[in-house]
């Protein structure tokens, strides 16, 4: 997809100077539609018991009154709300950091499988590159722009998904976190 089509984000001009100037996109789920009412919930990928819950049980309930949940795909939190979305049958966008081909991590390719079928997986890397370490940090910024405002379930310090907060707050999107 690119700026101007019919199914591109609009919210993604938000980004400026740093919108992606394409986006590779898999699944049955017209993003620009499923992004009008979005969710993005993140957090740590070594999540504990209850954070996984939570994010399970969050992502659930905003698909079962017609929110769409946009994450990363990653373990821990990520795959917590995308199969909590999932499980409640509502649209779910992955967000990857590789390429569509590589499908980073690697061992959720049943995941993003399922989330192709129900939802989007979308990347802005070419469909066969692999993951870059500053390429977590720069997917954030489409995670918290294709969202109408953003969850932390859990997050370190030096988490990934404060770096999606920021740029939620930084857009003057919602920013909520989760106690505990």
């Amino acid at each position: 997809l690119c700026p101007g089509e019919a199914e591109w984000p609009t919210q993604l001009d938000d980004l400026g100077d740093a919108q992606p100037v394409m986006l590779w996109v898999r699944g049955r789920a017209d993003l620009r539609f499923a992004c009008l009412r979005s969710v993005s919930v993140v957090g740590a990928r070594a999540a504990t018991g209850y954070g996984q819950h939570v994010a399970t049980e969050m992502a659930a309930a905003l698909a079962e009154r017609g929110w769409t949940v946009v994450s990363g795909g990653a373990y821990g939190i990520d795959a917590s709300a995308h199969r909590g979305a999932l499980g409640a049958d509502g649209v779910t966008i992955a967000v990857l950091a590789s390429g569509l081909e590589y499908g980073y991590p690697k061992g959720h390719h049943e995941l993003f499988a399922a989330v192709a079928g129900q939802g989007v997986v979308v990347s802005e890397r070419p469909p066969d590159l692999a993951p870059s370490r500053p390429g977590f940090l720069v997917r954030n910024r489409l995670i918290a722009a294709l969202s109408c405002g953003t969850v932390v379930v859990e997050a370190a310090l030096r988490s990934g998904a404060l770096s999606t907060a920021r740029h939620a707050r930084d857009l003057c999107r919602p920013l909520m976190a989760v106690p505990g």
